[in-house]
Parts: C-alpha cells; structure tokens; sequence
C-alpha cells in the first residue's frame, strides 16, 4: 500500500470514528457550532475500533472539517510554530497539528531571551516517534535558511546577533543563525583580548566579513561595528594634535618593537628607541599594561592615523647632565651593554655610552672580535680617549690602562738577540711571529731558508708553531720588527762555495720548468738554475720535469745565493775543446799569412830603389 493511500485510509477512519461519536451523544451539531472543541474531545479510539458505522455524508463534512482545521505535515517541511511552555530541558511548540513538538532546550542556546508566546521556525523531522510524539527540529530549520540569510545579511552590510558558543584556536565559534561562524581574536575588540573565556555563553552583535560557500565557512567581526564609531572620533581627534604636544594615555600593547599607546579612541606608538635614553633589549623593561603614562607627539599621519610618541623625551638628556669636569685621559667605570665584532659599548652612566673598538681592547695588532676580551654585562674600566659633548660621542680604550710594550722595545728586543714566538699568520711576502701580547715581527720569506727557493711562507712553517728567530732590525716608531729565522743556521752557502765550484759536475732533478728555463734540484739538496737552451739532451729532445740527468757548474754567487748549471756542457766539454783547438790554429795560420806578405812587400820595395 503506498504511503498516500495509508494516510487517506487513516483519515477516513478518523472520519468515520467522529460520525460515531456525533451519532451516540446529543450533540450533533457539536462540529459546527464549536469545532475546536469537538475535535478536541472526539473519542479516536472509538472511531479507530470502528464501534459504529458512519454515513457517507458524514464522512465528507468531517473531511472537510479536517482539511480546515488541522494542517497535514509533510517531513523536511520548515513551518512557524508557537512556544507555549520552556521547561529546564525543553520547549514546547504548537504547530496547530494532532499533537505538540518537544525540543532540546540547547536548540535555544543562542537566544536566552526565548518566552512563550514567541515564533519560531521548526523542521518536521517525523510526524511520529515510536511514542507517537511529533519530531521537530528549530535547528535543522534555522541551518536550512541559515546561508540565504547570511549572504543577505552581507550583501545588505546588515548587524546581526550571535552566540558565542566556545574558544577554539586563534578565537571564537559564533552561532548565527544556526551556523557555526569563526571570530578571529583580533576581532572581538579594537584593545588585544587577554582573557577570551570571557565570552563565552554571551550574545553579541557582529558583522559579517566574509562568506566561503565552497567550505562553508562564514567570519565574523565585532571590532567592525566598534571601529565604525571610533572612525570618526578618531578624525576629531587627530585634527586636534599638533607635534611636541603633550597628552595621557594608557598602554594597550606591549610588543618587541615598542608599546601601543590608547589616547582616548586612537592608539599612538612608542618606538623602542623612544621609551628611555639607556639602552633596553624590551618594552616591558620600561612599561607594564595599564599603566597611565604621559607622551609627547612626535609626529603623525592624518591620512594612515599613525602617531608617533615619545616617552624619553619628557626627561632631560643624560648628556646635558654629564660631568662638566670629564675630559680626554680621565678613567671611567662602566657595565658592557652590547657587543659587535668591531667593539663594545660601555654604558658609564643611564643614557651616556662609550665605544671601545676592539683596536682599542688590545696592544696585539691581530684584529680580533670583541666578545674575545668581554661579554655582555660586564663590568670594565677604561680610559677616554675622545669625548664630543655637541655630537653626543665617546670612544674609550681598554689597552691603555696596561704599559704599551713598544715603548722600551729596543732594550727588550735588540738586534742580534734571540727570542721565542707563535706564527700567527702568513702574507705572500713572509709570515707574523708573536713574540708577546702586542708585539710582532716579520720574517721575510727570503730569511725563511739558506738554500731553498719558497714562493709561500707555509711550506716551512705552519700557524701556531713556537719557532726560534733572530732579531735583524727594529724601527720603534714604525712598530716594526724584521726577523729571521735562517741566520740561526749555519750559512751552507760556504761549504757549497767548495762543493760546487764552476766546471764541477752533479746529478740534478728538474723540478720546475719554464719558458726560459728550468729550477733544478742538484743532489737533492740545494736549487739551481738552468736555462732552456742548455737543457737539450744529445738526442736534440728538452729534458721534462721530473727526468735526473748530469749537470754542471757554469755559475757559482755566494752573496746572491744562485748558482747556474747546465746539462749540455756535460756532453759538448770534447765539442769545445776541438773548437778551441781550431779556433787556435786558425789564429796562428792567419799569423804566418800576414808574415808573408810584409816580405814581399819590402822586396818589392828594394828593387824599386834599385837595391
């Protein structure tokens, strides 16, 4: 049986137990005169037993009656209904069908004001439980026409009430109209939120900000509705301020930066530089929330609405408040506020700092970071060495408290004397040795080794080694010191004078070679010199780096430490004998030649004197 089919057989049988009923009472006019009370007071079990037969025409004036005065209702249906009773957990609503709709009293949660006699919207869930009782639901109902109201009430800029229902991160759900809608924290008010459970379980006025249908998501904003009254009151006010005017404020906000200032509908802004003449790592050093403070206005924008404020400004400059008798060379005292690589400041009084860079820090000429001599906090006494009271600048020294080392440095460090040092770093030209704290000398690279040609100081020496050196030269006031670390060897340049005179031969590996020439190692002990013509072998090919061949003498300077070899002369030594042997003879033949022909010169001549 379809389900239309069900409902009219019910009806008729409603129809026909109310003519059994109008035809066993003396009221047969009962349905017309009051038809309220006779549907009110009909026996339905009667008629549903079917006690009594009913008359057609009966049954159509009870149909009609029906039809007129009880509304059939559909499921899923949104109907307007009554309250009639609120109970601790329920509401009762009348909907003017057979029977009343019991709801969940958290349906109402949203509207605290709810009363009997109001209107509200129900969704026909079921028109019977397994108890009979009709299902109603206001919330399904008011999530039904929820969205078309909302884009309404957004596209008309419309103030619309809801119920906080709960915190969640970031801010608040929001009931309205039965759907879940976002706060977001920063806009429940124009001041910062520092309690939010506050608000929970309170009914509010909101605007609606922004709709996103696709994840029906819908926010919200309180602070829009205040923001609209403050707008103008801020205009008023901002019109009203002039710069270096001095106004009350309380603080509002305390961030890394600086503090947010309410003047009274309008926020101003002290930076962080502004809030005290000392040097402070944050706000909250200076200033608590809530606290009433007076500022002065350092500038503003009437278009951004920005204000700038100053706090320290309302005090004396701590310069201006200086020892009139502090001078250049006077001691200070003062605790360390911060540290960059190149210095220090020192704060020697509340607002008044001093710069000791880190030349200043040491004697040592290795320029090192500061945080190497002190840390931040420190306690530290120094000396002034500028003090510019108009530019509000000054610069301190930390080594001048201790005897500069270079000052009897030639009776400490004379000539001839040997000392030990660190090597603390290299230069193409020579390496650094540290002979104590502020005091270095150089070791050139051609005083490094007696009969090696190095191009770079590390391959002797290396960054740290504790070496023996020999000092040469001193130059006070250039603070320089020239080292040296072979003349603390043996000269062999002495023995080699002998060992390798001109025309003696030696076996010898080419290390280097070049355009012009190579360097070559002869018995694996001191480095010489040999040009590229004299580096062919007798096969007319080059010697290549890294062959050992012979090789000879040809040039031997001690005082310059070179020496100049040569491979060829080893085997052309009969070459140039033969060529000085013909070179010889020619000379003479030329000799006998000329001889000759100055006798035949003299014959000629005597026979033309008739001799």
């Amino acid at each position: 049986m379809s389900e239309e089919n069900q409902k009219q057989e019910e009806l008729q049988q409603e129809v026909q137990a109310e003519v059994v009923q109008e035809e066993t009472t003396e009221t047969p006019n009962l349905k017309e005169e009051n038809p309220e009370k006779f549907l009110e007071e009909f026996n339905w079990d009667a008629y549903e037993q079917g006690i009594e037969p009913i008359k057609d025409e009966k049954l159509k004036e009870f149909e009609k009656l029906v039809e007129e005065k009880i509304k059939v209702l559909e499921e899923n249906e949104i109907i307007e209904g009554t309250v009639t009773a609120i109970t601790d957990r329920d509401v009762i609503i009348d909907i003017n069908s057979k029977s009343e709709g019991v709801l969940p009293r958290n349906e109402f949660r949203y509207n605290p004001d709810l009363k009997v006699g109001d209107k509200v919207e129900v969704m026909v869930v079921r028109k019977e439980d397994k108890n009979g009782q009709l299902v109603l639901s206001h919330k399904r109902a008011r999530q039904l026409k929820a969205w078309e109201r909302v884009n309404e009430a957004l596209e008309k800029d419309e103030i619309v009430k809801g119920y906080i229902k709960a915190r969640t991160k970031g801010g608040m759900i929001v009931d309205v109209f039965g759907i879940e809608a976002f706060l977001p924290g920063s806009q429940i008010d124009v001041k910062p939120i520092r309690d939010y459970d506050q608000y929970v379980g309170k009914t509010m006025e909101f605007k609606i900000v922004k709709i996103n249908p696709e994840f029906k998501n819908v926010v919200v904003s309180h602070k829009a509705l205040i923001e609209a009254d403050l707008e103008e009151q801020k205009r008023e006010i901002i019109s009203q301020l002039e710069k270096g005017q001095v106004l009350e404020g309380t603080v509002k906000n305390i961030t890394s930066y600086g503090v947010f200032v309410d003047l009274g509908g309008i926020d101003g802004l002290i930076h962080i530089t502004d809030l005290a003449w000392k040097r402070i790592n944050h706000p909250s050093e200076v200033v608590n929330l809530d606290d009433k403070l007076k500022v002065v206005i350092l500038d503003f924008d009437e278009k951004k609405s920005r204000i700038q404020l100053g706090l320290k400004q309302l005090e004396p400059h701590p310069w201006d408040k200086l020892d009139e008798n502090l001078k250049e060379g006077d001691k200070v005292k003062g605790k360390v506020s911060v540290i960059a690589d190149y210095g220090a400041f020192v704060e020697i009084e509340p607002g008044v700092e001093g710069l000791i860079h880190v030349s200043e820090m040491s004697w040592s000429t290795h320029l090192r970071s500061a945080q190497d001599f002190v840390k931040e906090g420190d306690e530290v006494e120094a000396v002034i060495l500028s003090l510019d009271r108009d530019e509000r600048k000054m610069s301190l020294g930390m080594k001048q408290l201790t005897p500069d080392p270079w000052a009897d440095i030639e009776t400490k460090y004379p000539v001839g004397s040997k000392h030990k040092g660190i090597v603390r770093n290299f230069t193409n030209f020579g390496a650094f040795v540290e002979l104590e704290e502020g005091v270095d000398g150089l070791i050139y690279i051609s005083d490094l080794t007696w009969n090696k040609k190095i191009k770079h100081p590390s391959e002797v020496l290396n960054i740290g080694d504790e070496v023996e050196v020999i000092v040469l030269d001193v130059d006070k006031e250039g603070r320089k010191l020239s080292l040296g670390l072979k003349q603390l060897q043996e000269n062999v340049w002495d023995t080699y004078e002998t060992k390798y005179a001109v025309g003696s031969v030696h076996e010898g590996e080419v290390k280097e070679a070049a355009g012009k020439g190579a360097t070559v190692l002869i018995d694996k002990e001191v480095e010489a010199f040999a040009p590229g013509r004299l580096m062919i072998k007798e096969d007319g090919t080059k010697l290549k780096k890294g062959e050992v061949a012979p090789f000879k003498i040809i040039e031997f300077n001690k005082d310059a430490q070179k020496m100049v070899v040569s491979h060829t002369a080893t085997y052309k030594e009969e070459e140039e004998r033969i060529v000085r042997e013909n070179k010889t003879k020619m000379e003479s033949e030329q000799k006998a030649t000329l001889g000759d022909l100055d006798a035949l010169a003299q014959l000629k001549k005597d026979m033309e004197n008739g001799k």
